[in-house]
């Protein structure tokens, strides 16, 4: 299906031509990117939710190439910014320039100003630069000068980091982890994955133009728009409402923790349930839809003492212990 706003205008605004379409992206993007189907749906999500996404996985993955291909795919604006250690916040946001003609200052826009940014490597930049992305992701605005200004909707931040390398990077502090709807972990490929890369490699994909690939626009704002007020529709019962609260208050419990999950997260688990529950094709959520994005949306979240560390504990398995533990509602 082609997106309503190319060929197919009257469907823009249809909650059910906007779910089809949606689902049509994992087709779209496998043009490009190969074996990445959660990362593509926790992406999606996070639009459906308007939150932010962190991606981890080791270089040479598709992090980038993902993010570019989702963008062509849904018809929006992205911009990448490298982010480094010499990185100033004014590098992303944008700042006041003197022109000589009018002898005023005039605001020049940063990156940040687009609909889809990718932060690659964010955690190689210093916590100030880190930081200028804060406002942005939570107030959808940025101010310079005393100034607020309004950024484009929709607006995601997909920020990369690599989970191995530690030499030279500053880690993410617990408040801005936070404000990140998920983590995504982006897993090397399988064997057959692998041989379809090189495969599609050996005949000629390049991965800097996607047009050649064949990818293009199958959903728009428009769709996005009918699909997050379908969203807020999806029925959730007070039963739903209570597992989320017991999952996230278990995490405080956890003797394997130092810091549990946050209200803030506990709404997020809701928001993330509620957006997969409707792309799904139901309109009320179910205790699966919580267990499918638990994992996701948590475990950027809580913070493990250093012996459970030690000992070969992860937040995964924390997480995924207390699901297993925490009564679920019939």
């Amino acid at each position: 299906m082609m997106a309503p706003t190319t060929d197919n205008a009257g469907y823009a605004g249809d909650p059910g031509n906007a779910r089809a379409s949606l689902e049509s992206l994992r087709a779209e993007i496998a043009k490009a990117v190969v074996g990445q189907d959660p990362a593509v749906t926790g992406l999606v999500v996070a639009l459906l939710c308007r939150g932010h996404v962190l991606l981890e996985g080791v270089p040479g993955v598709a992090k980038t190439l993902l993010v570019r291909t989702l963008a062509s795919a849904l018809e929006l604006d992205t911009k990448r910014v490298q982010f480094t250690p010499d990185l100033m916040p004014s590098d992303v946001t944008g700042s006041l320039v003197y022109d000589t003609r009018t002898a005023e200052f005039s605001f020049q826009p940063g990156p940040v100003f687009t609909n889809l940014l990718l932060a690659d490597e964010i955690n190689r930049t210093p916590p100030k630069t880190q930081s200028s992305l804060l406002e942005a992701m939570e107030e959808r605005q940025v101010t310079v000068d005393g100034t607020p200004r309004p950024l484009p909707e929709p607006f995601l931040v997909a920020a990369t980091q690599n989970p191995v390398e530690y030499e030279g990077t500053y880690p993410l502090p617990e408040a801005q982890l936070d404000r990140f709807l998920l983590k995504l972990t982006i897993p090397l490929p399988s064997r057959e994955d692998e041989i379809d890369v090189l495969t599609r490699h050996a005949e000629g994909f390049n991965p800097r133009d996607l047009r050649a690939a064949g990818v293009r626009p199958v959903a728009g704002p428009a769709d996005l728009e009918a699909a997050r007020a379908a969203v807020a529709k999806t029925a959730v019962s007070p039963e739903i409402t209570a597992y989320v609260v017991d999952i996230c208050r278990a995490t405080r419990e956890s003797p394997s923790l130092t810091l549990g999950v946050s209200p803030r997260g506990a709404t997020a688990l809701l928001a993330t349930a509620r957006a997969w529950a409707w792309l799904t094709g139901r309109d009320y959520v179910i205790p699966d839809d919580v267990k499918a994005l638990a994992l996701p949306t948590l475990r950027h979240r809580v913070q493990l003492r250093p012996e459970a560390e030690m000992e070969g504990v992860t937040a995964d398995s924390v997480i995924t212990a207390i699901l297993a533990h925490v009564p679920v509602p019939r």
